[in-house]
């Protein structure tokens, strides 16, 4: 710990964070392998990014090369998961790049972390549980011949209340109380179905590609249209003096800008690293294993697909599946709707588990009542922040449209890139001593490349997006020095009290 506990910027050590994980009353059972963490990877990574952001990308920023801005994002998440895999296989205790973060840097930016990860994940959960009632209900709709009262359809839908939307979070909170092997079980059988289904477009496709649709594979740049939405941030044009565009080289950075919402989602992996057996083999071999498994798969689709219908005429909303209508092919549309509407299950669950345990962990370490980091007496699960978390989560995402939800907070999961970046680097100078099972390797050079590029993201997005952002963080602080500071634990420790 570092010795003045009265500072805001006081850390804790490896050492106390890996002691605080033995404790009966606040202790996750270990339980999950290599492939579990894999199989949750995949199974969070690939969802609504491949179903739907593919064609958005194509249509308006990158054409064919929309595959190569798959490869860039792709890149910078790799760099961001190495320094992922060093800290999950060093400090394997709950809360991802919170416990990173206090581990290294301070408790004031581990609490500012934590606090945007509770943000991100919780609209990240509903956001996915109203887009799957959508999905569900278009399939009960076209194929069933079911429709549900308009009341409980949803506010997209024209009603008050998404029925669907509130049950589905409400059946994954009870799973996720029961047990994550149980969650992991249910997670294997569902990602199996979806990584069928994208195979299935990848080998179907192939039979319909025309070489003409690549050409441009590159489409030249052009200055955006007014009225189609772009990616990049007046921020941009006003610190590096160019005008966005539309395509060309720079459109390929446009898109990666856009489809990185396609990889949200392996850092959750790390969330689950308390509850690992080996977590210090374990947890490197199941993040990248799973951001590499699922970069491959985006960028064959993404070649499929735009091989198989000009990028000029795809679908904004469902380009997969309107790919295979367009060359007359209605059962693998309607089998990839499917695909999507059980993928997004997943995606749901694991979101909200990622949640779950950054709660957990900032509760333990007192930032939070400690009363929701006491797990269950027989399934050693964080019950308590789960059923409210859950509880909470169900009745937004019953209440709200999908638009108002959909401001998903890409800028928050960069930020933590930054953060769990500069943590390693940190790390290495202030703990040399301290055995590190997966190293990252050329420190500081890979580090600086990822907190380098991954702010090159941050700048892209819009600026109405930073304002959200600056405006949570305030709220956050707040917060921090009205109850977090006080009750820290380590402050009850500079205060001489009992740990």
């Amino acid at each position: 710990m570092s010795k003045d506990l009265n500072s805001p910027f006081r850390t804790k050590t490896v050492e106390q964070s890996i002691r605080d994980t033995e404790e009966p009353e606040h202790a996750l059972r270990k339980s999950l392998s290599a492939w579990d963490l894999t199989v949750f990877g995949v199974g969070v990574i690939i969802g609504t990014g491949i179903f739907v952001l593919t064609g958005i990308a194509a249509r308006n920023n990158a054409g064919p090369a929309t595959a190569l801005a798959f490869v860039a994002a792709g890149i910078v998440c790799a760099l961001a998961a190495l320094c992922y895999a060093e800290f999950a296989s060093t400090v394997p205790v709950a809360g991802s790049a919170y416990t990173f973060s206090y581990a290294s840097i301070g408790e004031l930016p581990a609490w500012i972390i934590g606090w945007d990860l509770v943000l991100e994940f919780a609209l990240g959960t509903a956001v996915v549980a109203v887009g799957w009632s959508g999905y569900v209900r278009h399939l009960m709709d076209t194929n069933l011949g079911w429709t549900l009262p308009t009341s409980l359809a949803g506010p997209d839908a024209g009603g008050h209340f998404d029925l669907l939307a509130f049950l589905l979070v409400l059946v994954l909170t009870w799973i996720l109380v029961v047990g994550t092997k149980l969650s992991a079980r249910i997670t294997a059988v569902v990602v199996a179905i979806k990584v069928t289904v994208v195979l299935l477009v990848i080998v179907a496709g192939l039979f319909f590609i025309k070489a003409d649709n690549y050409s441009p594979f590159i489409p030249p740049a052009q200055p955006r249209a007014e009225g189609v939405s772009g990616w990049h941030s007046p921020l941009v044009q006003l610190m590096f003096g160019y005008e966005p565009t539309n395509f060309g080289v720079m459109g390929i950075f446009t898109a990666a800008s856009l489809i990185f919402f396609a990889f949200i989602g392996f850092d959750v992996v790390a969330t689950a690293a308390e509850e690992t057996k080996n977590p210090q083999r374990d947890m490197p071999r199941g993040i990248l294993g799973s951001l590499l498994i699922c970069t491959v798969l985006y960028v064959a689709v993404t070649l499929v697909v735009t091989g198989m219908q000009k990028y000029s005429e795809m679908s904004p909303t469902a380009p997969l599946a309107e790919a295979f209508k367009s060359v007359n092919q209605p059962f693998f549309s309607g089998a990839i709707s499917l695909g999507a509407a059980v993928g997004l299950i997943t995606v749901c669950m694991i979101l909200l588990l990622g949640q779950t345990r950054v709660f957990f962990a900032m509760s333990r370490d007192g930032l939070l009542p400690r009363v929701f980091s006491v797990t269950h007496p027989k399934y050693r699960t964080p019950y308590r922040a789960t059923m409210l978390l859950g509880g909470i989560i169900a009745v937004v995402a019953g209440f709200t449209s999908l638009e108002t939800l959909a401001e998903l907070v890409n800028i928050g999961t960069l930020f933590a890139f930054v953060v769990v970046a500069l943590g390693v680097i940190v790390l290495r100078k202030t703990r040399p001593d301290l055995h590190r099972s997966f190293r990252t390797p050329w420190v500081p050079f890979v580090p600086i490349v990822s907190i380098a590029a991954s702010l090159w993201l941050m700048l892209n997005l819009p600026a109405e997006t930073w304002l959200r952002f600056g405006i949570w963080m305030v709220i956050g602080v707040i917060v921090y020095f009205a109850y977090g500071y006080r009750n820290s634990r380590l402050h009850k420790v500079g205060q001489n009290a009992e740990f």
